[in-house]
C-alpha cells in the first residue's frame, strides 16, 4: 500500500515521502496514529503542490539575498563613538549597534544575529564585517568607527 507520511517515522522516512508499506502497517499503525494516509490522486497532487511552492520560496529568498549583498558591497557605516587618546573605545561597538546604523542611514533592515562578529570592536578603525544572507549567500559591510 502506498501511503505519504505526515510526519517522520523512524525507519520508513520523512514528512510528506511517498512510501510503500504492507497493508496492515499501514491500516493498523501508521494511519490510525496520524502519521501517514493513504496516497491517492488528490492527495499526491497535494504534495507536488507543496513541494513545488516551497522550491519556489526558497528560490525567490535565495534571489533576494544575493541582490541584498550586492546592495551591501557598496555601503559603508559610519558609526562615530567616544574614546580616549590611545584609539580604544570607552565601550564598544556591537552587530546591534551596527544592525540600527545601517537601518537609519540605509534603510536596510537585518536581523542582528546575522551580522558575524567575533569580538566586539573596541578601537577606532575601518572594518569588513560579514553579513550571512541565507545558505552560502554572504555579504560584507564596511563599518568605520570614528570620535564624535
Amino acid at each position: 500500500m502506498k501511503v505519504i507520511l505526515l510526519a517522520d517515522v523512524k525507519g520508513q522516512g520523512k514528512k510528506n515521502d511517498v512510501i510503500e508499506v504492507s497493508d496492515g502497517y499501514a491500516k493498523n499503525f501508521l494511519i490510525p496514529r496520524k502519521l501517514a494516509k493513504a496516497a491517492d490522486a488528490q492527495s499526491l497532487n497535494d504534495v507536488k503542490v507543496k513541494e513545488a511552492a516551497r522550491l519556489y520560496r526558497i528560490e525567490t529568498e535565495k534571489k533576494a539575498a544575493k541582490e541584498l549583498a550586492e546592495q551591501l558591497k557598496s555601503v559603508l557605516v559610519k558609526i562615530p563613538t567616544s574614546g580616549g587618546t590611545d584609539g580604544r573605545l570607552y565601550g564598544s561597538v556591537t552587530s546591534k549597534d551596527i544592525v540600527e546604523k545601517l537601518k537609519a542611514d540605509t534603510g536596510i533592515d537585518i536581523d542582528k544575529r546575522k551580522v558575524v562578529l567575533n569580538d566586539p570592536i573596541k578601537a577606532y578603525g575601518k572594518y569588513e564585517v560579514e553579513v550571512k544572507l541565507y545558505t552560502e549567500i554572504t555579504g560584507k559591510i564596511y563599518v568605520l568607527v570614528c570620535e564624535k
